[in-house]
């Protein structure tokens, strides 16, 4: 009888240990997320409204226009998630930590946003791929899907480390204080941007159209 009643009180204080452990799954990776688009409106965004459209919940960057989109708000150090869709030959581009003058290439970051396998890019530098870091960090080619499909994007930034994930798989991850403390970059320009710690997040569209969706962001400490 002891014995039944050792096993019965084992089994009743492990249920009760499982069940006070913190529940984890799917949901939890999406805590902390606000969204940074309503899919409705330029509600938070600032600059080239003109040069985008709102369309089925999504944001577009208009064929022949485009411009620097950027948000009202300025950010630090963050996680972003975005769906993105290419159009054949298509360019754009993600600003980070960017001010509202300026070119965000140089004057803050800008993480290419490009169909790096069409024909007309050819020749591209290495640091001009999807993902790369303009002129600074060259990226990891194969993770995009081919043009007219979404892709899914996220960029953590957290003090001078920069790293990106496309579809799954890590493109760049990189610190960029070296280059920022006088290490030359990759198109041997200066960067002066790579110094800056907060501004704003946005869209540098080259006249191509492009697609994005669910725009999320998590704020870091």
């Amino acid at each position: 009888m002891r014995c039944n009643v050792l096993v019965l009180f084992v089994a009743l204080f492990s249920f009760s240990a499982s069940a006070a452990e913190p529940t984890t799954g799917p949901a939890d990776a999406n805590a902390g997320f606000v969204s940074l688009f309503d899919g409705a409106s330029f509600a938070g965004w600032q600059g080239a409204t003109q040069g985008y459209d709102v369309v089925d919940g999504e944001l577009r960057c208009r064929k022949g226009a485009g411009g620097k989109l950027l948000t009202e708000r300025e950010f630090g150090d963050f996680v972003l998630r975005f769906d993105f869709r290419l159009t054949p030959g298509a360019n754009n581009g993600l600003g980070i930590r960017a001010p509202v003058e300026g070119d965000a290439a140089f004057n803050a970051m800008e993480l290419q946003i490009l169909d790096d396998a069409h024909p007309k890019y050819a020749s591209l530098k290495p640091w001009q791929v999807h993902g790369s870091i303009y002129g600074v960090v060259a990226a990891e080619r194969g993770s995009l899907k081919p043009a007219g499909e979404w892709n899914t994007e996220e960029v953590t930034v957290q003090g001078s480390r920069v790293r990106v994930i496309v579809n799954g798989k890590t493109i760049v991850d990189a610190d960029v204080a070296p280059f920022r403390d006088g290490q030359p970059t990759l198109d041997g320009k200066p960067h002066p941007g790579l110094a800056r710690t907060t501004g704003r997040i946005g869209f540098l569209g080259h006249g191509d159209e492009v697609h994005f969706r669910n725009i999320q962001i998590r704020e870091l400490p």
